[in-house]
């Protein structure tokens, strides 16, 4: 048993965590399900879904979760589109650049939150009339296992320098989930590195389904964003675990009711 999962018994007892069961055995036996995606292949379905917020000089990235006639509609983090400056672009994996109106006005309700403007999710929308791109898929966390293998794609960049590192897969692996979500609609922790300009991104689990948006990174320098919902905060040993992971926002409880 390794220390992440001695910190997961030990810390059961905390209110506000759900842990789920740690897997028990190496990875490499766990049984490989029909829809299972290859590495290529998860390379390819995030690098369709993902595309580049930019917004003067700052650099994000966004999931396209909606087509509707030639009308798309991205969603990204809400801190991604208050760092930048309008007006707001949207490129896309072929390279081309539109221009992206934000959706000022909601009608989505989340069972942990009033609504999508309380969560840090923000919602673009842009037009495309000679192209075609793919939708994500979402995919429900209540399947999620410590230990499972997920993916966070994203374009890091320099936003000091205004450079583009490109985009970029970076795996890891699920730390723990929440039962009731921390400020912003934060969940769901993982061990993967996210990087500045990440924000916005997909986490996909190995079907190539979006189970969450990237938003958080581990250790961050100023605030303290372990704070749940409704004013109470987790017990200190637990806030110092949290600081290891990067923390993302499970869409299925926001998005269901966009979605066909």
């Amino acid at each position: 048993m390794n220390w992440r999962q001695n910190f997961i018994i030990i810390t059961a007892s905390f209110s506000g965590l759900s842990l789920l069961p740690a897997l028990r055995v190496p990875h490499s036996m766990v049984a490989i399900q029909p829809s299972t995606k290859s590495q290529p292949q998860l390379q390819r379905i995030a690098s369709s879904i993902t595309v580049k917020i930019l917004a003067g000089d700052f650099l994000g990235s966004g999931i396209l979760i909606k087509k509707q006639g030639q009308v798309y509609t991205v969603v990204t983090n809400a801190h991604v589109l208050r760092a930048g400056k309008p007006p707001y672009q949207i490129q896309t994996h072929k390279g081309l650049l539109y221009s992206a109106t934000p959706v000022e006005k909601l009608n989505v309700v989340s069972p942990h939150s009033t609504s999508l403007q309380k969560a840090d999710l923000a919602l673009l929308q842009f037009q495309s009339t000679d192209q075609n791109y793919p939708i994500a898929s979402l995919g429900s966390t209540s399947k999620l296992n410590i230990g499972n293998e997920v993916y966070a794609a994203g374009f890091p960049g320099d936003t000091q320098a205004n450079t583009d590192k490109g985009f970029v897969v970076k795996s890891g692996r699920v730390s723990f989930v929440l039962n009731k979500a921390l400020e912003g609609g934060y969940q769901i922790a993982y061990t993967n590195d996210i990087q500045k300009g990440m924000s916005g991104g997909p986490v996909l689990n190995r079907a190539g389904e979006v189970i969450a948006i990237n938003g958080m990174h581990a250790e961050p320098l100023w605030g303290n964003p372990y704070v749940y919902e409704d004013g109470t905060e987790p017990a200190v040993v637990v806030q110092k675990q949290m600081q290891q992971y990067s923390w993302g926002i499970p869409l299925e409880n926001y998005l269901k009711s966009l979605l066909p």
